[in-house]
C-alpha cells in the first residue's frame, strides 16, 4: 500500500530534475542537519554492485563506518559513524575528486533534510529502513542541471557545473537527491539503474508513479583549499568532471530520524544537528 505523500500531477517527466537551484540551508525552511567526516577510500559500491568488492570506481565514504560491497543494513544500522548526529549511522558515498597527486582527501560533508520545493511539508514521510537512492548522473560527459550536481566555493550560494578557483575556501561538490517514492521499493529493481524506484517533484507536487514524498536530502562534500590550483586539471573517479553523482543507504536509527522529520520538516521548523 502506498504511504501518505505529496499530491500528483503531471509534474514533469520521470526523473527530472528539480524546478531550481537550492542554494546553502535555506533560511526558514524546516530542515535538519547533519555533518559527517571522511571514512575512507574505497572502490565498492553496495548499490549498484553489492556484493561485488571492487568492482566500482573509487568512491569517498561518509557517516555509517566502514562500509563495504558485502555490507549488510542489520550490521550498519547502529554502529560507528563518522556523524556528528551519533543516530545517523546511514551511509554516504560519492566518487572521489582527482588531483595531480591522486584522490583529495574531502574535509567533511554536510546533509541537509527538507522537504522538496514548493512541497507541503506535512506530506513527507521518512525513508523506509533500508532505502536505497543514487542522484546524479555517472556516465554524463556533458553539464547536468546545477538542480543536481554543482560545484561552489565553501558555503558560497553560487553554482556551477565545472569546479572553479576557491582559493582559501575550498570547493564544495553538492549533489540534490529525489524527493518522490514510489512508495514500495527500498531499493531499484535494477541495480544498474539505480534510480527507478524515485523522481523529483515538480512545482510542489510528485508524479503519479511516485507520489510519496520523502525528504529531499542535499549532500555538500566539503575539500580543503586549494589555492594554486588549477580547476581544469580536476577529475572524477567516475570518469568526465561532469560525472557527479552521489548514493545514499538509509541505515539511520529508525526512531530518531522519525522523530527528526516530524520535529523540523513536517513542523517546518529549522534545525541544527541534534544529539
Amino acid at each position: 500500500m502506498l504511504l501518505a505523500g505529496c499530491s500528483t500531477s503531471s509534474a514533469g517527466p520521470i526523473g527530472a530534475a528539480p524546478d531550481r537551484v537550492i542554494a546553502g540551508p535555506q533560511g526558514a525552511v524546516g530542515q535538519f542537519v547533519v555533518e559527517c567526516g571522511f571514512d575512507r577510500f574505497r572502490a565498492d559500491d553496495p548499490i549498484v554492485h553489492p556484493g561485488d568488492a571492487g568492482a566500482s570506481h573509487l568512491h569517498q565514504f561518509f557517516g555509517a563506518h566502514d562500509v563495504a560491497a558485502d555490507s549488510v543494513a542489520e550490521r550498519v544500522r547502529g554502529g560507528e559513524t563518522t556523524c556528528d548526529q551519533r543516530a545517523d549511522t546511514a551511509s554516504y558515498w560519492a566518487p572521489a575528486l582527482i588531483g595531480a597527486d591522486g584522490p583529495i582527501e574531502p574535509t567533511k560533508a554536510v546533509a541537509y533534510y527538507r522537504a522538496g520545493p514548493d512541497v507541503d511539508p506535512l506530506t513527507v514521510v521518512p525513508y523506509p529502513p533500508g532505502f536505497m537512492i543514487v542522484a546524479g548522473d555517472h556516465t554524463a560527459t556533458d553539464a547536468q542541471p546545477t538542480s543536481v550536481v554543482a560545484f561552489g566555493c565553501g558555503t558560497g550560494g553560487a553554482r556551477t557545473a565545472e569546479p572553479s578557483e576557491c582559493g582559501v575556501n575550498g570547493i564544495t561538490l553538492t549533489i540534490t537527491f529525489q524527493d518522490c517514492w514510489n512508495g514500495v521499493d527500498v531499493r531499484s529493481s535494477i541495480p544498474s539503474q539505480p534510480a527507478l524506484h524515485v523522481s523529483y517533484s515538480r512545482s510542489g507536487s510528485c508524479p503519479s508513479a511516485h507520489p510519496v514524498s520523502i525528504p529531499q536530502l542535499q549532500l555538500a562534500i566539503e575539500y580543503p583549499a586549494t589555492s594554486g590550483v588549477d580547476p581544469a586539471t580536476l577529475a572524477l573517479t567516475s570518469g568526465d568532471i561532469h560525472s557527479g553523482h552521489a548514493d545514499f543507504w538509509n541505515t539511520w536509527d529508525e526512531v530518531k530520524l522519525r522523530r527528526e522529520v516530524e520535529r523540523c520538516i513536517t513542523r517546518d521548523l529549522v534545525c541544527g544537528v541534534s544529539g
